[in-house]
């Protein structure tokens, strides 16, 4: 048996190869692989080629759980030196499953104790002693069915959740309930991740929450069966205009950071950690406000465009029908138009494109590493283009104060894409 370690795995040559050279029967690759959307078909893939240099079995073996930003999924893997898939176990659960393979014996007169082999790796034989023992009758091959996209994401980011609190010593959460779709969805995947018993919402409406908004967030709390309660920032956003007259977007953000200083308040009067709502088309274009919208302790939906939030929300309530339950999230909250409410009849499309456009660009810009021009080139007006880089090269220093979340892209912020804050450099 030649044992691999993550990362050997994805190396051309090397490890593998030397697996060959030793003449080992079986390869057995330990890995810490980090979940991404679309990964598991390029795992597959490799886990056949490298099968197939070693010229034996492979049993690819992922670890289950996440660590801050990373998600680890599973589905581990065993393959024959021809490439047949005997064994795929489950995504995002642990799980002990048994395959039966039909390895040849060591030879005796293989390679010395001691011999170098590629990459600088020295073979070192083990005595493991005992004759063969008879097995029972063969086991079936196991390939689990895969779950599909909206079921693999939304798994990651409650895994990821799940794992952030308690791995940090944590028991409960704080999720500030606006009525809109990024706070439902965020606090559907914390009762899925630690219950919800132990998931507390507040609703802070100022004199622009329209009611329909409040009766929403108070809706999704008797859904989920969370602790709900509601406290007015109006008294404290009247003493402060009284005493600096703010006007415009400083007027709209002091209601944003008034909510995100109540939240920290509670959070430490209370103990529960904070949950921030920000997806990832408005972290991408800064349209979040520092110290208000941006606070917390973890970001769940960090990585998730809003075209896949309204996805993973209907995905979510289908979910729960097809069981006999109440779904989670308000209809009301997923078909009406998003908005912040910071002024009378504010919708985010008075700020930014429309979501399925702005997502579309992004996705390119950002995932793709394509340029203005290149963009433009595929079909997209120049104008939103243009404006559209312009938001994410200046947002980068709002990034980089914004918490931690699951990564669920190839491609996410902080880790994956993390630009120099100061730079005067504009394209175009």
């Amino acid at each position: 048996m030649a044992l691999a370690i993550c990362e050997d795995i994805w190396q051309e040559g090397g490890r593998v190869a030397a697996t060959g050279q030793a003449g080992a029967g079986l390869l057995l690759s330990l890995n810490g692989s980090p979940y991404e959307r679309d990964k598991d078909d390029v795992r597959l893939e490799l886990v056949k080629r490298r099968a197939a240099e070693a010229g034996c079995p492979l049993v690819y073996l992922n670890m289950v759980g996440a660590q801050d930003e990373l998600v680890f999924d599973g589905e581990s893997l065993v393959v024959t030196e021809d490439g047949e898939l005997l064994l795929r176990g489950p995504q995002f659960e642990e799980a002990l499953l048994v395959v039966d393979l039909d390895l040849p014996a060591a030879a005796e007169d293989g390679l010395p104790d001691g011999t170098v082999l590629a990459d600088g790796l020295k073979l070192t034989r083990v005595d493991l002693g005992g004759a063969p023992k008879e097995s029972a009758a063969p086991v079936a091959p196991q390939v689990g069915e895969r779950l599909d996209d909206e079921a693999e994401v939304y798994a990651a980011l409650v895994e990821g959740t799940r794992a952030y609190v308690r791995k940090n010593g944590m028991r409960s959460v704080l999720i500030g309930l606006s009525g809109g779709i990024d706070s439902a969805l965020v606090a559907a995947i914390a009762v899925d991740a630690i219950g919800a018993e132990n998931v507390y919402g507040v609703s802070m409406p100022s004199r622009y929450s329209s009611q329909h908004s409040r009766d929403d967030a108070a809706e999704l709390a008797r859904r989920t069966g969370l602790h709900f309660r509601t406290v007015s920032i109006a008294p404290m956003f009247d003493a402060y205009m009284g005493a600096a007259e703010l006007t415009g977007l400083a007027e709209e953000n002091l209601q944003s950071r008034l909510r995100g200083t109540l939240l920290m308040a509670i959070s430490n009067q209370e103990g529960q950690i904070v949950l921030a709502p920000g997806n990832k088309s408005e972290l991408a274009v800064g349209y979040s406000t520092l110290y208000g919208d941006s606070v917390g302790a973890y970001g769940p939906i960090k990585d998730v465009y809003k075209t896949l939030v309204f996805k993973l929300a209907r995905w979510r309530n289908a979910q729960a029908e097809a069981r006999g339950e109440v779904p989670p999230i308000p209809e009301n909250t997923i078909v009406k138009p998003p908005s912040a409410e910071l002024r009378p009849d504010q919708k985010d499309t008075d700020s930014l494109p429309d979501y399925d456009l702005l997502d579309a660009v992004l996705a390119r810009y950002v995932e793709g590493d394509e340029g203005r021009d290149a963009i433009v080139a595929a079909g997209y007006p120049a104008e939103v283009v243009d404006r559209v880089v312009r938001l994410v090269d200046t947002a980068e220093y709002k990034r980089r104060q914004y918490p931690p979340g699951p990564k669920v892209s190839p491609k996410n912020f902080g880790r994956d894409r993390r630009l120099p804050i100061t730079n005067r450099w504009r394209q175009g």
